[in-house]
């Protein structure tokens, strides 16, 4: 028997006009997957059995109010790619990002540390546009964030009018990197030293992820940028982690969705 879901929402993403649109970061529990997944594992692309990510899904597109065929996830391969949807699919593209204006269709990013960050726009008229992109690090030097806002004005949206929400992910002080890590943020531009910091350890630095996704969003000329501050690597009762599982030795991990809609 699956406990109740638990998900986070940011109400200073959506303008209070965006009655319409659904979004929720959904944490680990509920769900039914027994351990290591234990919880509401939604990734595929995990050694689950898949009839419980199936059922997982399942329980969210209920919470989100979409069909669970249309409850739809990418491929993700850590690039800038983002693509348009416009009906559900049977097999995932490869992908970081996609976008929509379909009502009905819900857009899931997974994750376990990499930042999930949710998007919403209007048109001229006010009907809504919607993104969703995976943002680990490669795909955040790459780019994908501002490929997503650039998808979403293809469709209609007007820039000035998108507002994004970076998700649950691994936190700064959870985040340690080597200082060759450093060196492509640099190259890409000087003043992403700044996301860097201090470690206990000499070579080292604490990469703040979330600011970082933060910035490259201001850089795509968004205004109205949103942070949840949730680390998934400390709080392993909500949130899965890559890193965590490799720390503590355990054979896999699950993924958590991030999920935003267009209501029917």
């Amino acid at each position: 028997m699956s406990q109740a879901l638990k998900f986070y929402t940011e109400p200073s993403f959506l303008q209070p006009s965006h009655e319409d649109v659904f979004h929720g970061f959904f944490t680990r529990l509920g769900g039914v997957s027994d351990a290591p997944y234990r919880g509401l594992n939604c990734g595929a692309g995990s050694g689950d059995a898949p009839e419980n990510v199936m059922q997982n899904r399942s329980l969210v597109a209920q919470e989100v109010g979409v069909e669970p065929q249309s409850l739809l996830s990418v491929y993700q391969v850590h690039g800038s790619k983002t693509i348009m949807v416009h009906e559900p699919w049977l097999e995932r593209p490869k992908s970081d990002s996609f976008v929509t204006d379909k009502a009905g269709i819900a857009l899931g990013i997974l994750t376990a540390d990499c930042a999930p960050v949710l998007f919403c726009g209007e048109k001229e008229g006010r009907a809504p546009v919607i993104g969703a992109a995976h943002a680990g690090w490669k795909g955040a030097l790459s780019g994908v964030l501002g490929s997503t806002v650039d998808a979403m004005e293809d469709l209609g949206a007007l820039r000035d009018s998108i507002r994004a929400c970076v998700g649950p992910c691994i936190g700064k002080p959870s985040y340690e990197v080597s200082h060759d890590f450093i060196e492509p943020f640099l190259d890409e531009n000087e003043e992403s030293e700044r996301f860097f910091h201090s470690a206990s350890r000499e070579g080292h630095a604490l990469f703040d992820l979330s600011g970082y996704c933060a910035w490259r969003l201001s850089r795509a000329g968004l205004k109205n940028v949103s942070i949840t501050d949730q680390d998934t690597y400390s709080n392993e009762a909500e949130f899965y982690s890559y890193r965590r599982m490799t720390h503590q030795g355990e054979v896999d991990y699950g993924r958590q969705i991030s999920v935003i809609a267009i209501k029917s």
